[in-house]
């Protein structure tokens, strides 16, 4: 089964675990994954979140200033 889901890339991994940090701080869904094959990122990490939720995580990057690669709404399988 696949399901839509928002990828956020990063270029460093202090880059994910800042974003990390600052959702779970916020109560902003999700959770840090290796990137999918289907697209590439410097560190190896993102954060995926359900689409939903893709205000609160723009606003959240945006607020935090957080530095990113990349945001991608993904079909990825379960």
């Amino acid at each position: 089964m696949e399901e839509k889901k928002l990828i956020v890339t990063f270029g460093t991994t202090a880059g994910a675990m800042a974003m990390e940090k600052a959702c779970r701080e916020e109560g902003v869904p999700g959770r840090l994954i290796p990137v999918p094959r289907s697209i590439t990122a410097g560190c190896g990490m993102c954060w995926m979140a359900p689409p939903e939720a893709r205000p609160a995580v723009e606003e959240l990057m945006i607020r935090r200033r957080l530095q990113t690669e990349g945001l991608y709404e993904l079909l990825l399988r379960r």
